[in-house]
């Protein structure tokens, strides 16, 4: 985790607390993976721990505080923004961390970390693979 630990998850049931930690989905009868796991679903799922890494299939910079309900940090600060397509199970929509918008790159290696969201919660997020 970078700097998440005491911090109370944004959402129940998103991740587990691994290690390392996972993404926690839904494998429906027909294989097909969801995430996140919806409150009531309209069918039986499988809980499925997903990969902790993942390929950057697009994003974007948030530089305006969403609409209402929104429920993040006060004051607003623009963050980057994601789709990670995690090998042949889902691709997630997640806060991209730790670089800047133009260091991004199609297909660029990503892995999963749990960040503070706020000063009380925190999110999960992915940030470009580190190699050692």
């Amino acid at each position: 985790m970078d700097n998440a630990q005491g911090l109370s998850p944004i959402a129940a049931g998103l991740w587990d607390e691994g290690p390392p930690p996972r993404l926690i989905g839904g494998r429906k009868a027909n294989g097909e993976i969801v995430f996140p796991l919806p409150d009531e679903p309209l069918e039986p799922l499988e809980r499925v721990a997903l990969a902790t890494s993942g390929t950057l299939w697009s994003w974007t910079s948030q530089e305006f505080q969403p609409k209402s309900p929104f429920a993040g940090p006060e004051p607003f600060e623009p963050f980057l923004l994601g789709y990670i397509e995690l090998s042949n199970e889902v691709i997630v929509e997640s806060r991209i961390v730790g670089t800047s918008i133009d260091r991004l790159e199609l297909g660029m290696p990503m892995q999963l970390v749990i960040v503070p969201f706020d000063d009380r919660r925190s999110t999960y997020a992915f940030r470009p693979e580190q190699r050692a």
